[in-house]
């Protein structure tokens, strides 16, 4: 959550708004029709063989505007919280390669102690899950890239509270949040199986600037993998499902202008992700809470990045 404006619910995902028109163009160069990830080099991928602590830092946001923490589940650090460790690499035989991370979330029901959490006394907020992110508190971004194609293959969960996640922001957000740019590369709620919204938020004043859509899926995205991106150029983002870009009415790819590109090169700045399994607030607890639904998981079998 952003303090200013709840950053997930700016905008209901099944509505689109203020998609830019096709006469936009694409970066110099770029062929949207083609895989993203033609004519670029591979700059980072895990394959999540084991979970990397030189590369992701876990526990609430990389910020110093709020707590870092949203939603109704708090974000456990690596080692876990409240007796419950929400991060593990497991088997799977739909991971490319047998092995994927696994989020988890899981209703602990009772007071909780989390440092700086909103919730601890809130009995439907006495949640752990994860957030997984290459920067830290204290600004330093492990791995970041100023542009590229960024891509997670990821298998979202179904459930009624579930808020899935796969997003980006900028290293200077951190230390200095009056102004920041935020993409988010899929925001899927577990309770609409062929939906997700994607969107880009550039915060503050001047300049505040925000875009969404709804992506339809073809298929239940919540019965396994796909392929979740975001190709980021000199002056836009682009949005791809699958390695298909995401079209606009019309059919012509989406594309939104990042109005503070120039700032990003004058400041050498670069985007950092995130991996997020969040519980929303803006939906209606269940009531009764069912058991099945006190334990929920997002797979994540690779995150790469393409310059």
């Amino acid at each position: 959550m952003n303090g200013r404006l709840d950053r997930r619910m700016f905008l209901g995902a099944a509505a689109a708004a203020a998609i830019l028109p096709a006469s936009h163009p694409a970066a110099a160069g770029t062929d949207l029709r083609e895989d993203p990830t033609r004519g670029r080099s591979l700059a980072f991928r895990d394959d999540f063989t084991r979970l990397d602590e030189g590369t992701w830092h876990a526990g609430p946001k990389a910020t110093t505007f709020d707590s870092g923490f949203y939603g109704r589940s708090a974000f456990a650090p690596l080692n876990g919280a409240e007796g419950f460790n929400p991060y593990a690499i497991v088997d799977d035989p739909l991971a490319d390669d047998g092995r994927a991370l696994q989020i988890s979330a899981k209703h602990i029901g009772r007071p909780m102690r989390v440092y700086g959490y909103h919730g601890n006394q809130l009995p439907e907020f006495q949640w752990i899950s994860g957030n997984l992110q290459t920067a830290r508190r204290n600004g330093i971004v492990m791995k970041g890239w100023r542009r590229g194609y960024f891509e997670a293959r990821m298998h979202v969960p179904r459930h009624p509270l579930a808020w899935s996640a796969f997003w980006m922001m900028n290293g200077r957000s951190i230390l200095y949040p009056k102004t920041s740019i935020e993409i988010d590369v899929i925001e899927h709620k577990g309770f609409e199986p062929m939906l997700y919204g994607t969107y880009l938020h550039e915060w503050g004043q001047p300049g505040e600037h925000h875009e969404g859509v709804g992506v339809q899926a073809p298929v239940d995205l919540t019965e396994g993998y796909h392929r979740y991106g975001m190709l980021v150029t000199e002056e836009a983002c682009i949005p791809y499902l699958d390695r298909k870009p995401v079209p606009q009415p019309g059919g012509a790819p989406l594309r939104w202008a990042i109005g503070r590109s120039a700032e990003l090169d004058r400041d050498g700045d670069v985007f950092w992700p995130l991996l997020t399994l969040a519980l929303r607030t803006d939906v209606p607890y269940p009531d009764p809470l069912r058991d099945e639904d006190k334990h929920v998981h997002l797979r994540v079998d690779e995150v790469s990045v393409y310059v």
